[in-house]
């Protein structure tokens, strides 16, 4: 199963996007229709809401009248927490019932209209935000749903600010064309990514990635990077660093975001295998230790478990190495040094363009670096040792 997270400020043509998923065969979960569906008349959400509140937010018919209880209910900060702590359960247990209800083999896509305010990303294999620019949406608020311009706009500043939305966004869909442009984003998103997506997770497995190839640093590699540390924070409960060379700017690297997870030992990996998994992140055998030894000595201190991304189109290695083991420390040590020293940045980047195209398999090209970084590894010690730098 794949859990997407749907989210896009009001008048963004969510809905739009929703849809479209739901013809491509997407178990949607709607957090707008569900949050009617439990105060509908005759459930015991809406009874609650009437003895909280009184029985003048209900219509003549029974039904709730929205503007009266908005107009109470958020009146303080302990009106709003009321009307929280009476709704938000029953919205929870509901979608918990939608979400077991779905099929194993599911692209689950739960749009959420709040998931940025929320803090709710992590929870999710993929976030999807749809956005359109601020004058479509105030056109689209104003003529379609016939709100006055003021409050198009009030509402619109109240919600999470384009900056927050993609901190948090995997895939960003403008909807702000004709609606045929962002249905074949979608219709691109569905084949080339989520049914993938969904594929790999189900049956534990990642996409080839063939030969080592070196690309440009991106920007975007750090705030990818902080994604998936919250994944994998929210998976593991452990500490969980980015590592390798995406994590130091300026560096050319493999396209590949490389985290290590810390236990207190390696058994303890085991453990992480099915959280992990569920995550997006399932267990590679076969690359239980990192060979040759750059420090030399037991190699049982350089023991690792490697788990790999699931997401089709975002690499991502994760290491699982036992606090204070040389493979750990030297994670950690060598992009820190690689960071602070400019020299040591451009000589080692030299290496790697030198090597990258004469091999086809990654872990060939992986051990061909080791001489370097086994003469690098005392500079970056003594680096450590005047700086006081510690993992």
């Amino acid at each position: 199963m794949l859990k997407v997270g749907l989210t896009g400020g009001i008048g963004s043509g969510k809905s739009t996007v929703a849809g479209r998923l739901a013809e491509h065969g997407a178990w949607l979960i709607d957090s707008d229709k569900i949050a009617r569906e439990v105060v509908e008349p005759g459930t015991d959400g809406l009874a609650e809401l009437a003895a909280a509140f009184g029985l003048g937010i209900l219509n003549d018919d029974g039904t709730l009248n929205r503007a009266a209880l908005a107009g109470i209910a958020f009146a303080s900060d302990e009106s709003r927490a009321l009307l929280n702590s009476i709704v938000h359960p029953r919205i929870g247990a509901r979608t918990a019932e939608l979400l077991a209800a779905a099929p194993a083999d599911a692209v689950v896509v739960h749009d959420i209209p709040l998931l940025v305010e929320g803090g709710l990303a992590a929870n999710y294999h993929l976030v999807v935000i749809v956005d359109a620019p601020v004058e479509t949406r105030v056109h689209r608020l104003v003529h379609s749903r016939g709100l006055a311009e003021a409050d198009a706009r009030a509402r619109i500043a109240a919600q999470a600010t384009e900056d927050a939305r993609r901190a948090v966004a995997d895939v960003w869909l403008d909807n702000g064309g004709a609606p045929d442009q962002v249905l074949a984003a979608v219709d691109e998103l569905w084949a080339d990514r989520l049914v993938r997506f969904e594929a790999n997770v189900r049956l534990h497995r990642h996409t080839p990635r063939g030969g080592p190839r070196l690309v440009d640093p991106d920007p975007t590699w750090p705030a990818q990077a902080q994604r998936a540390l919250a994944r994998l924070r929210l998976a593991t409960g452990a500490r969980v660093d980015h590592i390798g060379s995406t994590s130091v700017p300026g560096l050319a690297a493999k396209d590949v975001l490389d985290f290590q997870v810390t236990v207190a030992d390696l058994d303890d990996a085991e453990k992480l295998v099915e959280p992990l998994g569920k995550a997006g992140f399932p267990y590679l055998p076969g690359f239980d230790q990192d060979t040759p030894y750059p420090l030399g000595g037991d190699p049982a201190g350089w023991r690792k478990r490697t788990h790999v991304g699931a997401d089709p189109l975002r690499w991502a290695n994760v290491h699982i190495r036992a606090e204070g083991s040389p493979g750990w420390r030297y994670a950690l040590l060598m992009p820190a040094w690689l960071r602070a020293d400019d020299a040591a940045r451009d000589e080692y980047e030299q290496v790697k363009r030198g090597l990258a195209g004469g091999f086809d398999e990654i872990r060939a090209y992986g051990n061909a670096k080791e001489p370097w970084f086994a003469d690098a590894l005392p500079r970056a010690e003594a680096w450590a040792a005047e700086t006081g730098w510690t993992p």
